[in-house]
């Protein structure tokens, strides 16, 4: 038994639970962890002094439950898939090759989480596609005025190169081409991988 751990991360709205999804529906014995379903409760979420919430930080995540759910899926990945329905209970496990799609804006921020990818992509889209996106979905809480350039673009730039000082084996993704365009480099990508870990290439 084989294991891979892809980190895709990038800028809000640029893709990266589009190509997570296409990913866990494509590649055998693969599964999710999304760092979005790992926030603080709001009310706990500190305010900088323009008054805006300080989501953009590690301090507003668990990151430590997040640990723990990649830790899990470590120590037996076939568990872990049976315990979430995505794996039958009788399936083999000779020589397969497990992968984890770990997705999320700060997953390459968290050095105890970036030491673990075997994969790294970042998804990365201008400001002006950024902001439009951003203006056209739906948070809870909303985005109140400002916010984007006032907080979310600045931290966007703080933590990039944050984590371009933490690690330089990334890959870069135009968030401008189309979805299939992006899926298809990154899917070779990792079948490439994975044949690798199997002895197939």
């Amino acid at each position: 038994m084989k294991t891979l751990i892809v980190g895709v991360g990038g800028v809000t709205n640029g893709g990266k639970s589009t190509l997570s999804q296409f990913l866990h529906l494509k590649v055998r014995n693969s599964c999710i962890v999304a760092l979005d379903s790992h926030f603080k409760d709001d009310r706990v979420v500190p305010v900088d002094s323009n008054g805006f919430k300080e989501y953009d930080t590690l301090d507003a995540l668990h990151m430590d439950k997040m640990m723990i759910e990649v830790y899990s899926w470590r120590r037996d990945p076939p568990s872990f898939l049976r315990q979430r329905g995505l794996m039958p209970k009788d399936s083999p496990v000779d020589n397969e090759v497990y992968v984890l799609i770990v997705e999320g804006f700060l997953i390459f921020n968290h050095r105890p989480l970036n030491e673990l990818f075997d994969r790294r992509y970042f998804l990365e889209i201008p400001y002006d596609t950024c902001k439009k996106r951003r203006s056209s979905r739906v948070y809870s809480p909303p985005d109140p005025p400002g916010y984007f350039d006032g907080y979310v673009w600045p931290m966007y730039l703080k933590n990039r190169r944050e984590m371009e000082s933490m690690t330089s084996e990334i890959v870069y993704l135009d968030g401008l081409k189309s979805k299939e365009e992006v899926l298809v480099v990154v899917y070779e990508d990792i079948c490439q991988e994975i044949d690798r870990l199997q002895g197939l290439s």
